[in-house]
């Protein structure tokens, strides 16, 4: 069977947002035991699977149970009756089955439980599915589980990227179970999980949900039991399953706008808009339904960095209206919560500990306080001191200095600290937060994630899965030891010629040391990043050429601007060191004088208002690439220039903002009437042109077809040199 990608089905998911932030304060609230409740794990996955009919040899039973989520599928022969089963091995209790769907689903369906693999009982019917992601509870005891189909959603057969089939086994270890509670006095605090003492030690999490189980393991031996999100709703499940079945807990996360700091997701008017608090209330109620019984739950947290993002929506008094309502809603939502669930804590986190005030005066009901701070954490001890403060709190995000906390380096831009300095900063994080003794409970440091681009650079532990001296240091104060570990090199002394005047499309000199403390083979890479000179956050091969003894020949990109440029050595074990620094790329120098410089410059349009603008053709023959002139937004436009007499010239350098010219024609003229073509392209990509074509004329004009991009022509330099 071949579709279109597109018609596919897929299961809807809720991305967890992620950002930066600050701290809070709590009281001491005593929760009542629950039972503990046994971890349910992933039963299927590995195991043996048979089915009905398979489309082909690419299609079988097996993949709908290798933990392939999208790359791999069940697929059966085109007709109604078809089966997948899945062999467990044991006898297990079965309390969950999920089914993601590839675009050919069953419409109706049976789940099925047999002890021998041929006497089937029913234990769940399906009579209207819809495809996507089908997550069915249900009960009952076997060795064997099978989706026996029974209708089709369309003409082709059934197709599972993924058979899963969860439960208990007898085998599987549940984790530390039974109520959380914040117990102790005024600065003495202490959190109990089951009447025992815990200290969140944690990490805020960043891969997918549903790839969980990869990696949990690898927190677990980090020394981790805690991870936090910023979402929870049914993407969750996996995330919980795999946590609980390494012992692990889970901060379960709310969203609420204007979160992330700068007005992210958008701005909510907390004092009149009783819509939005209503459906977030009640959306919150129905997760602390779903998972308050769950071994990995440990606490509820609700909002992130609100109160300081919301400086961004309003102003003045009606700030003030805003951060006193959106405190009293937070209040609402954790009585509903403890409504529901008297057996976890609930927190709110900001990242401004001018916040803290707000939730002493409006939200009683909170638990304790939690807050976001990187490059001042060890300040907040002092700050709920002053602050006189009744209820403790937790980190939950905390590490090295971040992009707006550090000085700007000879380019103008954050200067990034070093992988040593990062691994150093969160040493020193830990340790102002276990020196708070009885008031700070913890901390889910920042992050546990795997892109490879500029913010994963600067935060991830483990940036395209590769280990770096960060993530030795948090296991260093987690666990108390990395002996043994194989650790990652280390790059010093990092250098890149010239750093602030690299001509654009030529080779630039980047040297470092780099050393491997385990003395295994080091291969470098280079990577550059234009997040400050085009926007672009990701990691992008460089052109390069090794010249030995830690030093290479890059070739600088042809966009103008400050770039960060990125030495990453592995060591073939799985680990990287990791450093950059930035460089300016200006224009190539030309040879010869430019005469377009300062002289009278006319164009057929000119931008009065929009961004940084005006932008008069002027602009275009000051000598400064910060100016740029700008037309308005259609073809055709022309900018041309009097150079005062007829003059001989023999190149011409256009620097084009990003809004270029896809066609145009060089144009001279003697008269500024009759007019001769000395240059054309219909192939123009922007960036710098160098034209190389002589002439003798008064005027020199551009005459553009053909623009590049939605916007209409910019040009910071029109050179014309002689």
């Amino acid at each position: 069977m071949t579709t279109a990608s597109t018609a596919r089905r897929r299961a809807r998911t809720t991305a967890s947002l992620v950002s930066l932030g600050a701290l809070l304060a709590t009281s001491a609230t005593v929760l009542t035991a629950a039972p503990a409740t046994a971890a349910e794990s992933l039963l299927s996955q590995g195991k043996t699977a048979t089915a009905s009919s398979t489309e082909g040899a690419a299609y079988a039973a097996s993949a709908a149970v290798d933990g392939d989520l999208t790359g791999t599928r069940w697929a059966s022969q085109w007709s109604d009756n078809q089966w997948l089963q899945v062999d467990l091995g044991a006898s297990a209790n079965i309390s969950r089955v999920v089914l993601n769907w590839e675009g050919a689903y069953g419409k109706a369906y049976d789940i099925q439980l047999s002890d021998n693999g041929t006497d089937w009982r029913t234990v769940k019917s399906v009579t209207a599915g819809d495809g996507g992601t089908d997550e069915l509870a249900v009960s009952g005891t076997g060795r064997y589980v099978r989706l026996q189909g029974v209708a089709r959603s369309g003409g082709y057969g059934y197709s599972l990227w993924e058979f899963r089939v969860y439960g208990e086994s007898g085998t599987t270890q549940p984790g530390p179970g039974g109520a959380v509670r914040v117990t102790g006095s005024q600065g003495n605090w202490q959190l109990t999980v089951g009447g025992k003492p815990y200290t969140v030690k944690g990490l805020t999490w960043g891969p997918a949900m549903a790839d969980a189980p990869r990696y949990m393991p690898d927190l677990k031996s980090m020394g981790v039991n805690t991870v936090r999100t910023w979402g929870t709703d049914a993407a969750s499940k996996p995330l919980l399953d795999a946590a609980a079945a390494q012992g692990l807990k889970v901060i379960n996360g709310f969203w609420l706008q204007p979160g992330g700091g700068p007005g992210a997701g958008g701005c909510v008017n907390y004092v009149t808009d009783t819509a939005y608090k209503n459906n977030a209330l009640t959306e919150f109620a129905k997760w602390v339904d779903t998972y308050k019984s769950h071994p990995a739950t440990l606490m509820w947290n609700v909002g992130n960095e609100s109160v300081l993002g919301l400086q961004n929506c309003y102003g003045g008094t009606e700030l003030e209206a805003q951060r006193n309502a959106y405190t009293t809603f937070v209040n609402d939502v954790a009585k509903k919560i403890h409504s529901i669930d008297p057996d976890h804590p609930v927190t709110s986190t900001d990242a401004w500990t001018g916040a803290w005030p707000y939730y002493k005066r409006n939200a009683p009901d909170l638990d304790l306080y939690s807050m976001n701070s990187y490059g001042n954490l060890c300040k907040v001890r002092q700050d709920w001191i002053d602050g006189g403060y009744t209820k403790p709190y937790v980190i939950t995000e905390g590490g090295p200095a971040g992009e707006w906390e550090v000085p700007n380096d000879a380019n103008g831009i954050p200067d990034e600290p070093t992988d040593v300095q990062k691994a150093d900063g969160y040493t020193k994080a830990w340790g102002c937060v276990t020196g708070h003794q009885g008031v700070a409970l913890g901390a889910t440091l920042f992050h546990y994630g795997l892109e490879h681009d500029f913010g994963g650079i600067w935060f991830n532990l483990l940036p395209d899965g590769l280990k770096r001296l960060s993530y030795y240091a948090v296991k260093k104060a987690y666990t108390g030891s990395t002996t043994g570990d194989n650790t990652p090199p280390v790059i010093t002394n990092m250098t890149v010629t010239p750093a602030s005047a690299a001509p654009a499309g030529r080779e630039l000199t980047v040297r470092a040391d780099i050393r491997d403390p385990d003395g295994d083979p080091v291969t470098p890479k280079i990577y550059l990043s234009g997040n400050y000179a085009n926007g672009d956050k990701r990691l992008v091969d460089a052109q390069y050429r090794s010249l030995g003894n830690g030093t290479f020949a890059v070739t600088a990109p042809e966009k103008l601007g400050v770039w960060k440029v990125y030495i990453q050595a592995e060591d073939g074990r799985g680990n990287a060191g990791i450093e950059t620094k930035s460089v300016k790329v200006v224009a190539p120098p030309v040879a010869g004088t430019n005469i377009a410089l300062g002289k009278p410059t006319t164009a057929s349009s000119a931008q009065a208002s929009y961004g940084d603008c005006p932008c008069p053709a002027s602009n275009a023959t000051d000598g400064n690439t910060a100016t740029r002139w700008a037309s308005d937004w259609s073809d055709p436009q022309w900018i041309r220039v009097d150079l005062g007499s007829v003059r001989s010239f023999n190149r011409l350098q256009l620097v084009w903002d990003p809004a270029y010219a896809k066609s145009y024609e060089v144009q001279v003229s003697d008269d500024g009437n009759a007019w001769r073509t000395l240059h054309a392209t219909t192939t123009g990509n922007g960036d710098i042109d160098t034209i190389e074509t002589g002439a003798t004329a008064r005027y020199v004009k551009l005459q553009l077809t053909a623009r590049g991009t939605g916007w209409g022509y910019s040009l910071h330099e029109f050179g014309v040199y002689a």
